[in-house]
């Protein structure tokens, strides 16, 4: 069994050398048949003697590394069969090794289907424009600014910018959607999508090696070429199962002085099983997770993937869209809103930060008239300065902007409102004086808040959110999201100090978006960027790439790498153990050694098809909670009565409250509300939820209740924040919309309790 990759002109040499140890024990059998016993003899022992060399050639290979092999115990069985001049054995021993070999090939080939596609449809050409002329060139000629024609069903070939009108688009070899895309004229077409309409121009912004497919690519190569550590592993066994073998063999010889109970010990312990049940499931893995999107850098980084505990996020990007929008433009009084946009966003186009695009794009939707900037300075994670006509500009975070100045009322309730509304902010100052602010969101994806929940439920034992952004803005988006712990005010070398300190603890897996985080991917044990943008940038600090830019992506990656590794482990268990019980039964002479070639070939092929599980799918519910369960979460609910009816009354009364009053009797409730109930549901939501889940139907039942859980968390922290403003200055808010704030947790926390309630009289089966 080879388990070297192989190289192109010997890919077919496994098939070839079954044909020749086929016709060696055929050609042996018809002249048996016609009388010729030597002629006989002289097939069985070519054909064994084909397999023992290249046998010989591997071992001896693999000695120059400094590796060893279980191959020799098929060497070693080959040898003692001609030996004992037990021709006949000998050249079926060969042809068991060499259909298990075939086998194997044929097998892998088909694990790794979705792999060899995803390389085989990279482009290789581009039709180039030259004036007038058209040429075709190798793709590796192609130039940034170049233009080229991509015709009715061609690939893209490099990253560009649409000259054409409009183009529409196969996208699914890079997101998985199968449904066309349609693209306008400036839009950015990412290289490995098909053109399904008429022929488009393209100006090149990437050459084909910087390109996303080109990306993709290379991590599909190494995944092919890839030899994963418990592969390495296998031949770590050999220094057990070939002494283990030699000395059962030794002891049968031995103990009943026939030569041939020791060659039946060592035909059927010839270890195809333990060689190919790991790749095939590592190769089956891998594919696996390609055809989900999910390409996986090579058997190494699959392996460390199903024994990371911790998770480490990315905020910008990952947990949220990553589609900066302009939600409001907050001014000082002195400037309209429009005239501050412009002045804000005529600066920004001296950046390329995702803020500073999403202000001009903000601009242009208005049709507002920009100007060029002048000596522009940028301060990376800060802000921008610089002319803007006649005034000087200063764009970014609050300290940046208003560099020298105190926060002031109007900054102080700005920041207040971005706190609230969970929303990011860029302040602007002109000419020295406070002008405004820009309030900008970026939702949390939809799917976040339910993988982080599945996540947990595989588990992960620590979920980190990382973020540049101020503490009080990313609180919001770890609540929405379900996060465990918060790191905020971030630099990119603290997200990598951040991960490095994490492995202390556990493997760590990093999620980002392959360009600003790079560092902290290569930080990690396994580093994960999302997109196919990424892919070119994550190819050597990540090890996955989530080509569908969807997090929940992340949990069939887990998910995946955890069976593959469960299914190679179990198939090698599985493999050494029917071998080991063959040798015991070879030992005291129940199982001849022909007989035994057969049993071994047997075995292969249940290992082969076992390995090959690693391709499917996965796991089902079980059984019903017990009623002493349900009782005891029934009584948790009537415990927290007495808290409930004092949140009752206070969202009916808190506005007739006098100031003071109304002040500390808010920082009372929101202390008790902070102790007892949100304890309560982090309880339900990290332990009694994974429980339930396991025993209902369906992919994720409880979500909806989960959601309940982060919206209380949510209106527990805005509680707290105004009790905060009550105490310093007990005018900050008006009562009113603090008693506004109690009735809707009030009204959330009873339908949740009663929603759960029903839940368990549903599930109660006495």
């Amino acid at each position: 069994m080879n388990q070297e990759t192989p190289v192109p002109w010997t890919r077919w040499s496994d098939p070839a050398l079954l044909l020749l140890t086929a016709l060696g024990l055929l050609l042996g059998g018809v002249s048996l048949g016609f009388g010729w016993e030597r002629l006989a003899a002289a097939g069985w022992v070519a054909g064994s003697l084909v397999m023992a060399l290249v046998l010989c050639v591997e071992i001896a290979r693999r000695l120059l590394r400094g590796e060893t092999g279980v191959d020799l115990v098929a060497l070693l069985a080959i040898v003692a069969a001609l030996s004992l001049g037990e021709w006949l054995v000998a050249a079926v021993v060969a042809l068991m090794l060499a259909s298990g070999r075939t086998l194997e090939f044929y097998t892998s080939r088909r694990a790794e289907r979705e792999l060899r596609a995803l390389v085989d449809r990279a482009p290789r050409t581009a039709w180039l424009e030259d004036g007038e002329d058209l040429h075709q060139v190798p793709v590796d000629q192609v130039r940034i600014g170049q233009v080229i024609l991509v015709r009715l069903g061609e690939v893209v070939p490099v990253d560009g910018r649409l000259l054409s009108h409009s183009a529409s688009l196969d996208e699914s070899a890079l997101s998985g959607e199968p449904l066309p895309v349609t693209h306008t004229q400036g839009n950015t077409l990412r290289s490995g999508v098909v053109n399904l309409g008429e022929p488009i121009r393209i100006e090149a912004s990437q050459t084909a090696a910087q390109s996303t497919y080109a990306g993709v690519v290379r991590l599909a190569e190494a995944a092919r070429r890839s030899r994963a550590p418990f592969m390495r592993l296998a031949d770590r066994y050999a220094l057990l199962f070939v002494p283990a073998t030699l000395l059962v063999a030794g002891l049968a010889w031995q103990l009943s002085g026939d030569s041939m109970r020791a060659l039946a010990v060592l035909v059927v312990a010839t270890p195809c099983p333990l060689i190919l049940a790991v790749p095939i499931a590592i190769v089956s893995g891998i594919s696996r997770a390609a055809r989900r999107g999910i390409l996986i850098k090579d058997g190494a980084t699959l392996e460390a993937l199903a024994d990371v505990r911790q998770l480490f996020l990315d905020k910008t990007g990952t947990l949220t869209s990553g589609q900066v929008r302009l939600q409001s433009v907050e001014v000082t009084g002195g400037h309209e809103t429009g005239q501050l946009l412009a002045w804000a966003a005529s600066l920004a186009q001296a950046s390329v930060h995702p803020i500073s695009q999403a202000i001009v794009r903000a601009a242009r939707q208005q049709r507002l008239s920009l100007q060029a900037p002048q000596a522009v300075e940028e301060d990376p994670g800060a802000g921008l300065a610089g002319r803007v006509g006649a005034h000087f500009v200063r764009l970014g975070t609050l300290s940046f902007a208003l560099a020298g100045e105190g926060v002031g009322r109007w900054a102080a309730s700005v920041l207040r409102k971005m706190d609230y509304a969970a929303c990011g902010g860029s302040f602007v100052e002109v000419d020295g004086a406070p002008a405004g602010a820009l309030l900008f969101t970026d939702q949390v994806r939809r799917e976040t808040p339910r993988v982080v929940r599945r996540l947990r439920a595989l588990g992960i034992e620590r979920v980190v959110m990382l973020t540049g952004d101020r503490l009080e803005t990313a609180e919001m988006i770890a609540l929405a999201a379900g996060i465990d712990e918060l790191r905020a005010g971030l630099s990119p070398s603290d997200k990598v100090y951040a991960v490095q300190e994490g492995r202390g603890s556990g493997p760590t897996l990093m999620v980002g978006d392959g360009i600003n985080d790079a560092p902290a991917l290569a930080a990690a044990d396994v580093g994960v960027a999302m997109g196919a943008a990424g892919a070119s940038a994550s190819s050597e600090a990540a090890g996955v790439v989530l080509l569908i830019d969807r997090l929940d992506r992340l949990v069939e990656a887990l998910e995946i790498a955890r069976h593959t590794r469960t299914i190679a482990r179990q198939g090698v268990m599985a493999g050494m153990g029917l071998s080991l019980l063959a040798m015991l039964v070879a030992a005291f002479g129940f199982l001849p050694a022909l007989a035994g070639a057969v049993l071994q070939e047997l075995i292969d092929v249940v290992v082969i098809l076992y390995a090959l599980r690693a391709l499917g799918p996965m796991h089902g519910p079980t059984g019903p909670l017990s009623g002493d369960d349900l009782d005891r979460l029934q009584d948790e609910h009537e415990q927290l009565g007495q808290l409930l009816g004092r949140l009752q009354h206070w969202a009916g009364t808190f506005a007739r409250l006098p100031p003071q009053e109304a002040s500390e009797t808010l920082s009372e409730l929101v202390d008790d509300l902070q102790r007892l109930l949100a304890e309560h549901e982090r309880d339900d939501e990290h332990k009694l939820y994974p429980m339930l889940a396991s025993r209902l139907q369906g992919e994720e039942p409880l979500l909806p209740l989960s959601y309940g859980h982060r919206e209380i968390f949510r209106l527990l922290l805005l509680l707290a924040r105004m009790r905060d403003d009550l105490h310093r200055d007990s005018s900050a808010i008006p009562l009113e919309e603090v008693q506004s704030l109690l009735i809707r947790l009030d009204t959330l926390v009873r339908l949740h309790f009663d929603q759960e309630e029903e839940l368990y009289r549903c599930l109660d089966r006495r």
